[in-house]
């Protein structure tokens, strides 16, 4: 792989990366929006037992080139340089200037929506069928109310199992997965303080759930592309629910480190959410960083189509 291809690629994992550090915006958005959605399923999904023994067979260059390994290499560098370094940066955004954050994540999210859209057939009634499916689940998911456990080695490693599919996911966000099972927190916090032992158990999770998850994905879009691309953009224009910035907190609760958190919110509009909470809505702020998170949109799809030219 030549420089300047490893870096798009690693560039486009960081992106990856910070969206899937915030709750309510997945990391397989990105990969779609950028052109790399179906080369990830393949790449992950050709790591398996056969490829294992061409390290045995034919020797560890075979292996890495069976696998994609430039590709899942330069995509993992970014993933994991940017949990590492944005980490600390998203929480402060989220706990500062939470408006401008959930705004500019919607118009990224609604822009990614209609660019997938762009691919179906308006005509065929079974693709809007999808789009419902995957919006009322979506929809249902982001609704659901938080929950906080006890962190065991166990659930961590189950959280990582089905959080991962939900990463991989367009529109559904592996991160709000972990909040909704209480685990979010501590699997941030974790990789904040480099503590090894959980991030090491909450990776195996991931391995697991996702070479599992992989195969299946992979499978619907060779044999029903056109809904599973319908399907994947309810999920997107559902998740939207989560994103919403305009939000009224109508219950709490105490987490672990006695740190008092919403656990039920409504969508509000900007005007009802100064006269419930004596906050400004900060309308042109809010609503010009939905408007960049579309252009990044169209910049991230302006870019892919220029590395795939170059290629």
């Amino acid at each position: 792989m030549k420089i300047p291809h490893f870096l798009v690629i690693f560039f486009k994992g960081m992106a990856m990366g910070a969206a899937d550090v915030v709750p309510g915006v997945s990391g397989g958005t990105v990969a779609f929006i950028t052109g790399i959605y179906e080369e990830l399923l393949s790449s992950i999904k050709s790591v398996n037992p056969k490829t294992a023994m061409l390290l045995f067979s034919e020797g560890p260059k075979a292996f890495w080139s069976a696998i994609n390994g430039n590709f899942l290499a330069a995509l993992l560098t970014g993933i994991i340089t940017s949990f590492l370094s944005l980490a600390h940066l998203i929480t402060w955004l989220m706990a500062e200037h939470p408006l401008l954050l959930w705004s500019f994540f919607f118009g990224l999210v609604a822009a990614s929506a209609v660019y997938i859209a762009k691919e179906l057939d308006k005509r065929a009634i079974g693709n809007w069928l999808m789009l419902l499916v995957g919006f009322v689940v979506a929809f249902w998911i982001t609704s659901t109310q938080p929950a906080e456990v006890e962190a065991t080695n166990v659930k961590i490693f189950f959280a990582g199992a089905i959080a991962i599919c939900a990463m991989i996911l367009p529109g559904i966000s592996g991160s709000f997965i972990l909040l909704l099972l209480g685990l979010y927190s501590v699997i941030l916090t974790a990789v904040k303080s480099l503590d090894v032992a959980v991030v090491l158990v909450f990776i195996a999770g991931c391995l697991v759930g996702l070479l599992s998850f992989v195969h299946l994905l992979s499978w619907l879009l060779k044999r029903f592309r056109a809904a599973t691309i319908a399907l994947l953009t309810g999920f997107l224009l559902g998740s939207l629910n989560a994103l919403w910035p305009w939000k009224h907190v109508l219950t709490t609760y105490t987490s672990s480190k006695g740190i008092i958190k919403p656990l039920t919110q409504e969508n509000v509009l900007p005007e009802q959410f100064h006269l419930l909470t004596q906050q400004e809505p900060l309308m042109l702020g809010c609503i010009s960083l939905a408007v960049a998170g579309m252009l990044l949109v169209l910049a991230l799809e302006w870019v892919s189509r220029s590395a795939q030219t170059d290629a």
